[in-house]
């Protein structure tokens, strides 16, 4: 069985980059950060460091044994803060992960919820696109993820049970009627986050083009900014429109476009009850 303590060491000088950085980090001496790499070492079997110039780098094994390290260790320190919770001998507190037009909308709601039904219990928000959540999420540093998957989305990992929350749909947003999708071939395109892009190269390849992209952004006030002023359309979902509308821009439904809104748990329930409280409230805001 691999040691614990071992792993954390390996996953610090992954995160540092070198051992005496790693050290410090753990309040640990240089010799003794060696000589639990080299234990490791020999509990594997495998190579996992070597030297670099001056310093030293993962190898393939190494980097794998730290990302897995590294998503044990969150799971196991999140285990200890629920449990210390729940016996009481700490305040609760709860971790929320969530994207931007799910930050603007139902989630202050929620969170007002939260606080009204258990005002002991902390909530810590994180504002993140899906892949992100979905990593702190399995790396145990968010408790919920609050996430979207369109129909052609690659399934999630094993371990992350979902629970459905809303369908939301698309919609063209442009600076003047904008039609059907099928008319905007030679337009020019503003896209978003790569789960979007993803989704907006699938849907105009359903229409019979692949649109010319001439701008990227995140930024929901930023897109439409860029929309109002003739640079290009966009399509963006419903949660986006009503966290921020521009008065410049005209909408239209897209046919056959909707995201689905999850939030995203690790394991199966039973969960934690500050978890269960949390998700409670994010059904009840809708």
């Amino acid at each position: 069985m691999l040691d614990v303590t071992r792993l954390r060491v390996l996953v610090a000088v992954a995160r540092k980059g070198s051992l005496t950085a790693a050290a410090k980090e753990l309040h640990y001496s240089q010799p003794s950060v060696s000589h639990h790499l080299a234990r490791l070492e020999a509990e594997t079997g495998a190579k996992l460091v070597q030297r670099a110039g001056r310093g030293i780098r993962l190898t393939e094994a190494g980097r794998l044994l730290a990302e897995r390290a590294a998503e044990i260790i969150g799971r196991l320190d999140a285990t200890a803060e629920e449990l210390a919770a729940h016996v009481g001998l700490r305040s609760g507190r709860v971790r929320l992960a969530a994207f931007p037009s799910a930050l603007g909308t139902f989630i202050p709601r929620a969170a007002r919820l939260l606080a009204g039904a258990h005002p002991g219990l902390r909530l810590q928000l994180t504002e993140t696109e899906p892949p992100e959540a979905l990593r702190l999420l399995r790396a145990g540093r968010v408790d919920v993820a609050v996430m979207f998957r369109y129909d052609d989305t690659a399934p999630e990992d094993n371990g992350i049970h979902m629970i459905h929350l809303l369908d939301d749909p698309s919609y063209l947003v442009s600076s003047a009627p904008p039609g059907d999708l099928a008319g905007h071939a030679e337009s020019s395109w503003i896209a978003g986050c790569d789960r979007c892009r993803s989704h907006l190269l699938d849907i105009c390849d359903k229409a019979g083009f692949e649109p010319r992209i001439s701008f990227t952004s995140d930024d929901i006030v930023a897109v439409q900014a860029l929309v109002a002023a003739g640079l290009g359309l966009t399509m963006l979902p419903g949660l986006a429109l009503t966290a921020h509308r521009h008065p410049e821009v005209e909408v239209a439904r897209v046919p056959g476009s909707t995201r689905h809104v999850y939030a995203a748990v690790y394991g199966e329930p039973p969960h934690p009850p500050a978890v269960e409280a949390l998700l409670s409230a994010l059904t009840e805001s809708l």
